[in-house]
Parts: C-alpha cells; structure tokens; sequence
C-alpha cells in the first residue's frame, strides 16, 4: 500500500505515524512545503512572553524522527495539483524545481488551515504580521523584542493570549475586535466581563465593535483605520481567525461553503481511498449532532490517528468532538467545552444556562478562591451541550469532565448525582461541577 500524506502539522504527523504502526509495509510519503514538522503554533504567544523553555521543544517530532519510524519525508515540496479519483499528484521540489507525477493507493489531506486576512488596503504591509506558522513566530519574537506599541487585531483566544502576553511585558496594546466584547464567540458575557476588565487594569486599550477598514505606513510604524477610529503603534499582529487550506480539491470532494472536506465517520471523503483530518476536514460536534468547522490540535491529533487505523477498512469511528478548549489570561484560568447559550442560539440549539460561584474547597482551609461555573443544556431534553469554568484556581480538569458527559448524551440531572469524591484539601463536599449542575437542574424544573 502506498499512502500520500499531504502536510504535516498535528494531523499529517499522527495519521503518517499510525499508517505506519498499523501497517509496517506500507510505503508513507509525507509532502511537506515548510522546513519543519508539528509545529505548536498554539506556544507563540507564549513564547513573545519569554514562558517558553525551549523552542526545541515546540516540535514533538522532526523530519529525521519521522524518517526513523520509516515514513518518507519530502519536505520544501509542494504539492501543485491532484487528481483525487485518480489518486495522482503533481509535485515541485521548491529548492531545486524540479517537478513530478506520482501516483498512490491512498491519499491522506492534512492541508491544514490558512489564516485569514481579508482583502483590506494596506493589509501587506511589513508592518502588519501573522501569527500562525513557525516562520510568523519567529518574525514575531524578533520584533516585538524591539518595539513598544503594538496593535493586535482580533479578540479571540490569539488575540486575546497575544495582548496579554505583550501587555505583561511592557508593551503598549490596543486590542481591536469587531464585536463588542473580548473572547465573543468563546465565552458567555459574564466570563468576557472578567476579562476585560483584567485588560484594562492592565494598561490595554480596547477598541471593541470596530471593523478595520484600512492599514497605513507611517514614518515610526502603522497606523489603523476602523469604522469609528484611528490607531497607532510600532507594528500590527492578525489574530482573525482561520479558514481551511483546500482549494487544490475544490469540485473534487464535497465541503462546505468555507472550504473544510466533509468525511464519514471514519475519515474518509466523499472519494474512496481519499482521507481527510485536521483543519482541513470538518468534525461532528456533538452539541449539535452535525458536521462544523472547528479548527484544533486536539481534533487534529485524533482525526490522524483514526486515519491510520481505518487506512485500509473502516475500523474505528470517529466519536465527534466537543471543542474543549482552555486560556490562561493574567492569571486567570478559562476552560470550556461545548456551547454557550449565545452559541447555541447560533447554532439553532434552544437552550437553557445557569452560572454559579462557589469556593473550590472549604473556607475553613487556610486559603481557597472562588470559580465560576456555567453548564448549557438543550431545553426538551435536557441533555448537557456545554460548560464553562473560570478561576485563579487550576479548573481545566473540570472541563474535562463535563466534555466525557456531553460525548456520552448525558443529562444535566446524571451530572447533578454523579459520584464525586469529597477531600479538603481539594474540594467542597458537594464539588463545583455537581453545584453547577443542581443549580441547572433547579432551573430547569422551572421550565
């Protein structure tokens, strides 16, 4: 069996190497247009603020480790053309130009994502930078060691890590977003609320609801334009948002309108023999019981490995996703899994939401701190949809937790008694995940 593997970031890397474990015959070649593999795009920030150890350490694989597993790595190659049904590439070797055709028994897309940038004036200006590849990163961490103002464009969780990390580190940010709050369509107001505030304690300007309509050099730096403003700094970093890198398969699978490759539930497309994991391909959302575009490592890393167990016959299916995801601003723990109520609406799930607070373990320790907790449910039904948990308290596992009950259609009364255990030292005797979800039950009732 020979398998193409076109890209390797998350995805391409754990399918490659899960065809290979399954299949030791198999001939893998991996096509690869950068120098690097697995690159954790989601550290830059991190590594803007000095909290990385290592940049070493921002690859849990290299082209040589994936040459030793037996997979066969053609990295600054392009892939310029395929035909899917045919199973056949064209491919550009980018540093000597050479140009050839091969054809293969199956084909793995793990195109990845393309971050977006909107066709403003002046937005290919050196000044205004990405913030997605390992090339963006390392523009990023050379400049911003240099200058003082910076304008970071988009509130979501880039944006958001990017303006707080350069804010700690005594950079003058404004914070630009279309819509009228930070973290708009990863957190419900009263969360957003929380955060906004620690920016503005923390020297950030927010300019909220502004669209940019235009990027302008100026002799010390850029200047951007929006609907209701004006604004000036060193440079300008993008953190809109990213779009599936699929054009090369356009016509030639089914997608959705924005590009990501629909797959059953064992990763196959609508193309027999052609795969596809990652940010390019969409996921099933458990919230909502249907297909969407949820760009994540960890959706990533699962998609590949089912792509190298079902390579040959469907074998494992995918068990959807719930989105899980987390941030740490200014000390401040987020974790969330599933819908908000505001997203649910998007979504056209009716749904109920309650927020509580509570100490995460007893007051008569010498310290505790609060957490805020918020559980989503689909009224009818019941049935959790989401969560949400933030707290100067280490809260992620608990969105763990509330991720399992939504992948396994549990009701927000099953979350209400399910057994927790109860131990000072880490927690209250009724924990705050079983608290939150009483206090849905309760509201429920009222229904």
């Amino acid at each position: 069996m020979k398998v193409a593997v076109i890209g390797s970031t998350h995805a391409g890397v754990f399918a490659a190497k899960q065809i290979k474990a399954d299949h030791p015959d198999a001939e893998v070649h991996v096509y690869e247009k950068n120098q690097t593999v697995s690159f954790l795009s989601c550290g830059i920030a991190l590594w803007i603020g000095d909290n990385v150890s290592s940049t070493d350490k921002m690859f849990y694989e290299s082209p040589a480790s994936m040459e030793e597993q037996g997979i066969t790595m053609h990295m600054e190659t392009l892939v310029e053309d395929a035909d899917l049904n045919a199973k056949k590439l064209a491919i550009k070797d980018l540093a000597t130009g050479q140009q050839s055709e091969e054809t293969f028994d199956k084909i793995v897309i793990t195109t990845g994502s393309r971050a977006i940038k909107p066709r403003i004036p002046g937005i290919d200006s050196d000044k205004v930078y990405d913030s997605k590849t390992w090339n963006n990163a390392k523009d990023l961490k050379e400049v911003t060691e240099k200058v003082k103002r910076v304008i970071v464009i988009g509130a979501g969780y880039i944006g958001a890590e990017l303006a707080e990390q350069l804010s700690v580190n005594d950079k003058e940010v404004t914070l630009i977003d279309g819509l009228d709050r930070v973290l708009a369509n990863n957190t419900a107001p009263e969360f957003s609320a929380v955060f906004q505030q620690a920016y503005e304690d923390n020297g950030v300007k927010l300019a909220l609801g502004q669209m940019v309509s235009a990027f302008e050099d100026t002799p010390d730096g850029i200047r951007v334009k929006t609907d209701k403003g004006t604004y000036e700094a060193d440079i300008a970093i993008l953190g809109i948002g990213f779009l599936p890198n699929t054009a090369l398969f356009r016509d030639q699978v089914e997608m959705l309108p924005n590009g990501a490759i629909k797959t059953n539930k064992f990763m196959e497309t609508s193309v027999k023999g052609v795969f596809a994991a990652g940010d390019s391909a969409t996921v099933f959302y458990n919230p909502t019981q249907k297909d969407d575009y949820i760009p994540l490592a960890t959706n990533a890393v699962r998609q590949g490995i089912l792509v190298g167990k079902n390579i040959e016959k469907p074998t494992v299916a995918y068990q959807g996703t719930q989105a899980t995801s987390a941030v740490e601003l200014y000390e401040m723990a987020y974790a969330a899994t599933g819908l908000t109520k505001q997203a649910a609406a998007r979504k056209g799930v009716e749904a109920g939401t309650v927020t509580i607070t509570q100490d995460y373990r007893p007051d008569f320790m010498l310290t505790t701190t609060p957490v805020q907790a918020a559980l989503t449910w689909e009224k009818g039904t019941r049935r959790i949809v989401g969560a949400a948990f933030l707290s100067r308290h280490d809260i992620s596992q608990a969105a763990n937790v509330v991720s399992l009950a939504i992948e396994n259609g549990m009701t927000i009364d099953q979350l209400s008694m399910t057994d927790f255990f109860f131990q000072p030292n880490f927690g209250q005797p009724v924990n705050y995940v079983s608290a939150v979800a009483m206090a849905a039950v309760a509201e429920a009732d009222k229904e």
